[in-house]
């Protein structure tokens, strides 16, 4: 029997935008979930061979190929922890070793490869170290400090290294160093306190000692060129009102620039020489990763709510798994509400409708005109769905998104209250069956706003959240650690107030509505631990909740759990609020 759409839509094979060896371009890598859970395949495109590489319990999509594209390497945790090591296959096939032994498990702070090293990133409770591992050495300690740190790039002759760095204390605003392959600084960026300095690539020319950076010295992301021969730091004027996040073409005369403007995002080709700004022509939606390929093409992933992702070439579809595609979706439509933007998706039939708020996380990322199977699956089932950019978010500018500093929780569900009245006044959604969800951040914002807003919401649906902040800063992994500590202003130890203020468990008494818990046991982001402790009050204080724990981390790489899991959410709306349950 045919499966209902809802289910489809997330079980359909997707592909991610293949990624090529820099030297070898005919050899690429990209994930995909056609075998029942995402995994890393190689492609060789002379032979039109497709070959899955990778094959563990839990799925894998972390991997790079060499530039020689002979090895694949890819990182191994156990069941979602994402603390392991960095594997090493051969691109043809043939067993995987651990790429370093030397070198410890730990949390992964940025992988580079280059023909004859490479250099990895290591984060652990002592801090971030980087090291530099040359076939039959022993590895060599580049860079080590307390506070976070990832690495960037090397240079195309493989004589320098780009890394980021919070040293001055503030991860969510890092800072730029250069380091020769000894572990000396060679060169030093930083905009100053509240502004960011991103690593994005370095020049594809041997010699030209040329980084491209983001900043964000007029309040929005835009691009920069770091000439360390020059000693000069260029921002580029790029008159476009969005986020500019920036690539090179080959030959480094040009960038491709992909310009992320209230939820959408388009492509264009800025000429270094002339400034001249060159917009590509793509369907409105938005494009989730780009890059040129040696030859010139340019190749991008495509989608748009309505429309299952692509990847295309100049407009073509390039790479088509194999299988049914999924079913469409509906169109989202714009709305600003009190100066924030929501996208809405709602059924067909006439309003009002019972309503799910579905809360990204992050905070730091934001919601898209993209295809998603978990807003498709809720308006099938007769509900609106509505997507908050609440304060926080990214996509609309440094001020906005770092309003919630020092003011976490409470700035975003001001946003989402605001929301919430315009969807009641306006006729949209019936007041009485309004749901607050999200994971993550999302699932934090969700427990958070069920205590300190209860007569809002019928129910909540929180996925991996925050629910006791304290001892979720206690078990969390350590770039947690240091984004929580620039967001909030200090530590638990520091600003213990702060801390117990912004916890959903401090006001789970004032919660009226049923909740469902969705955990991951491995979860190293939102630890079990703290969750535990929030449901044990639940429980103590009969509080009408269910829980839903799996055996993965942050989340599931598997087609058959991420299905049951939406399972769960819609059979639980369907018991507390009359809606229909999950369509088989």
């Amino acid at each position: 029997m045919t499966e209902a759409p809802w289910r489809r839509r997330f079980r359909a094979p997707r592909v991610s935008l293949p990624s090529w060896a820099r030297d070898e371009p005919e050899r690429l890598l990209y994930t995909s979930n056609q075998s029942g859970k995402f995994e890393l395949y190689t492609w060789d495109r002379r032979t039109d061979q497709h070959r899955q590489a990778t094959d563990r319990p839990a799925g894998t999509v972390h991997g790079a190929l060499d530039p020689t594209g002979a090895h694949l390497w890819w990182f191994d945790d156990d069941q979602g922890n994402e603390f392991g090591r960095w594997m090493v296959q051969p691109f043809a096939g043939g067993p995987a070793s651990v790429a370093v032994p030397a070198l410890p498990p730990a949390y992964s702070a940025g992988l580079a490869l280059g023909r004859t090293v490479a250099v990895l990133g290591s984060s652990t409770e002592t801090g971030t170290s980087i090291h530099l591992a040359r076939a039959g050495e022993a590895p060599a300690l580049l860079y080590q400090h307390l506070e976070q740190a990832e690495v960037g790039g090397l240079s195309r002759d493989e004589t320098l290294l780009g890394i980021s760095h919070s040293e001055h204390g503030d991860s969510r605003h890092p800072a730029l160093r250069v380091l020769d392959l000894q572990g000396r600084a060679v060169a030093e960026l930083w905009d100053g306190p509240g502004r960011a300095l991103w690593f994005c690539e370095w020049a594809p020319l041997p010699g030209d000692q040329r980084l491209l950076a983001q900043h964000e010295r007029e309040g929005v992301g835009r691009p920069l060129i770091w000439d360390l021969r020059r000693g000069e730091a260029r921002a580029l004027e790029i008159g476009l009102p969005g986020e500019v996040t920036p690539s090179w073409y080959p030959d480094a005369s040009a960038l491709l620039l992909a310009h992320d403007y209230r939820g959408r995002v388009e492509l264009y080709r800025y000429d270094l020489d002339s400034g001249a700004l060159q917009r590509l022509e793509v369907e409105p939606g938005t494009i989730t990763a780009a890059d040129v390929r040696p030859d010139g093409e340019v190749w991008y992933a495509w989608t748009r709510a309505s429309t299952p992702p692509e990847i295309r070439a100049d407009g073509r579809v390039l790479l088509r798994p194999p299988g049914e595609p999924p079913p469409a979706g509906v169109p989202y439509t714009d709305h600003i509400v009190s100066n924030v933007h929501a996208l809405l998706a709602e059924p067909p039939t006439p309003r009002p409708h019972p309503t799910v708020f579905e809360i990204h996380g992050g905070p730091h990322s934001h919601d898209r005109d993209a295809f998603s199977p978990r807003v498709q699956a809720w308006v099938d089932h007769g509900f609106t769905v509505v997507l908050v950019n609440y304060r926080g978010s990214s996509g609309y500018g440094t001020a906005w998104r770092d309003a919630l500093e020092g003011n976490p929780g409470f700035t975003e569900l001001q946003d989402i209250a605001a929301v919430h009245d315009w969807v009641v006044a306006s006729g949209i959604a019936q007041p009485d069956r309004i749901v607050l969800s999200g994971g993550s951040w999302g699932g934090y914002l969700t427990l958070l706003g069920l205590g300190t807003q209860p007569e809002r919401w019928a129910l909540g649906i929180a996925a991996v959240p925050v629910a006791d902040y304290v001892a979720a800063y206690d078990d969390e992994m350590e770039p947690l650690k240091a984004f929580d500590k620039a967001l909030f202003g200090g530590t638990p130890t520091e600003i213990p107030e702060v801390y117990r203020e912004r916890s959903p468990i401090t006001y789970v008494e004032r919660v009226q509505a049923p909740v469902l818990i969705l955990a991951g046991e491995n979860d190293p982001r939102c630890p079990i631990r703290q969750i535990d402790n929030y449901i044990a009050r639940l429980r103590a204080l009969g509080k009408p909740h269910e829980v839903y724990r799996y055996e993965a981390g942050h989340a599931s790489l598997l087609s058959d759990e991420v299905i049951r899991q939406m399972e769960v959410r819609l059979a639980f709306a369907a018991r507390h609020l009359g809606t229909p349950p999950p369509l088989s």
